[in-house]
């Protein structure tokens, strides 16, 4: 089967704007909120080991899987999944991939959606001093009114899904692409404002010892379970969106290489917010382990009784909100791509249509703060229950899959066809990591996760 080299919907136009559009896209929410919480609960360096090492040897070889697969299709997931198991001559079923991708993608930004709205609610919460000489009771309280408003949060979730929407229209080359050269920097620019300004008023060396002494007896099997499940979710593995992406990076690349590149730049975003966030919350002896919790109480808490809190606790907020809208951009694209390519829907169409379904799904979250927070599921609120099956569930499950029909049943030359530049013992390497480490941990621990929270 022949492929043509450019997707229908363009493309990057260098290997820099794939690397800035993809870091983008894998930084998110992932790095400051979910990153520290867990490493919070975690015992700190021994979740942060932890995640090193899934990140390095499970999270960018199936990286590296799905964007060959992306790129060696060049159409949007589901097409692509399908004429890929036509050219490797394997069941349809396979196809699944696409799917998952897609399904596992919207559902994340359902919930996703509605944090990031609170992110951009707390920057004007911030700027107005609503925080200033607060107790820890009154900042929990106020947080805890906030969620209780379903008209509040419906507005801030409908803001920020209208930003993704008028971003996504505009198309890959002059939405995404333009869009992640602009937001990247400002990221980096306000992490280095914010360390500093932590490292002056914080405990810096509590929190450093904190985030890297690794003790023994913190790094136990849970730790790697929710390790590899983060390394996942902040990667952006599974969710349709580096298959998407690499339908559209440029030909004469280094997949590897630029891929290496991403991670390491997502991996230093993730350890620098903690360096940032743990600081501060030693420095006025708050509980590191208080949850999801931590970055809309006991932050605002901490930013609230500093000097120029406030304004520092603002600028937090607005990098908060940056890096939600460069990786729901990402997260959306795949359902876009796909609407676009099978239905020949306008671009503005497909995303406007998917811009209020995704609000729609995104009010089951917004009332499980309020009007349905007292409707569990196996014992999980529904928004527990929406991050265990998206992040717990499909992620692990769409990386699995990638990593065996990439590493099993794809060719060996077609695939080493999409890795071209890379020498072939690194591609050799990279092939066996997939086969005998990626997959099978993927496997294991997945089959342990689901035993967990399912079966025991």
């Amino acid at each position: 089967m022949s492929f043509i080299r450019q997707s229908v919907q363009g493309g990057w136009k260098s290997r820099w704007t794939f690397i800035v559009a993809t870091t983008g896209a894998t930084v998110g929410l992932g790095n400051l909120w979910k990153f520290s919480y867990m490493a919070g609960e975690n015992g700190g360096g021994a979740f942060v080991i932890a995640y090193l090492l899934c990140v390095l040897l499970i999270g960018l070889p199936v990286m590296i899987a799905e964007v060959v697969i992306g790129s060696r299709g060049r159409a949007n997931p589901v097409s692509t999944s399908q004429d890929l198991s036509l050219e490797a001559g394997v069941s349809p079923l396979w196809q699944i991939i696409g799917w998952l991708g897609c399904l596992s993608g919207f559902l994340i930004l359902s919930y996703y959606s509605v944090i990031a709205g609170w992110g951009m609610a707390y920057v004007g919460k911030m700027l107005s001093g609503d925080f200033q000489a607060g107790s820890a009771a009154l900042v929990g309280d106020h947080f805890t009114t906030f969620l209780s408003d379903p008209v509040t949060l419906m507005k801030w979730q409908g803001a920020y899904i209208g930003l993704l929407v008028c971003i996504a229209a505009l198309g890959v080359s002059r939405g995404l692409a333009w869009t992640s050269r602009l937001l990247l920097p400002l990221l980096l620019i306000s992490l280095v404002l914010l360390l500093v300004y932590s490292f002056r008023v914080g405990d810096v060396e509590r929190a450093l010892e904190f985030l890297f002494t690794v003790n023994a007896k913190d790094l136990t099997l849970q730790a790697m379970l929710d390790a590899m499940g983060h390394a996942f979710f902040s990667l952006s593995i599974g969710v349709g969106a580096l298959m998407a992406f690499g339908a559209y990076v440029p030909d004469r690349r280094s997949i590897i290489g630029m891929l290496s590149v991403v991670v390491l730049l997502d991996t230093l975003v993730a350890l620098l917010a903690g360096m940032i966030i743990f600081p501060l919350v030693f420095s006025l002896n708050i509980e590191p382990s208080m949850g999801p919790g931590l970055m809309f109480v006991a932050l605002p808490y901490a930013f609230g009784n500093m000097d120029y809190g406030d304004s520092f606790g603002a600028l937090f907020f607005i990098m908060v909100s940056l890096t939600a809208i460069s990786s729901g951009i990402a997260l959306l694209e795949p359902a876009t791509a796909w609407l676009v390519e099978r239905f020949r829907w306008r671009r503005s169409l497909a995303v406007l249509f998917l811009g209020v379904l995704l609000w729609l799904l995104g009010l089951i979250t917004v009332f499980s703060f309020n009007l349905w927070a007292g409707v569990t599921v196996a014992g999980m609120s529904l928004f527990t229950l929406l991050d265990f099956v998206a992040a717990n569930v499909l992620l692990p499950l769409g990386g699995l899959l990638i990593a065996v029909f990439v590493a099993w049943k794809m060719r060996r030359e077609t695939v080493r066809d999409e890795l071209y530049v890379e020498a072939e013992p690194l591609f050799s390497l990279w092939r066996w990591l997939l086969r005998y480490i990626a997959g099978p941990s993927v496997l294991v621990i997945f089959a342990t996760l689901l035993y967990q929270r399912v079966l025991s």
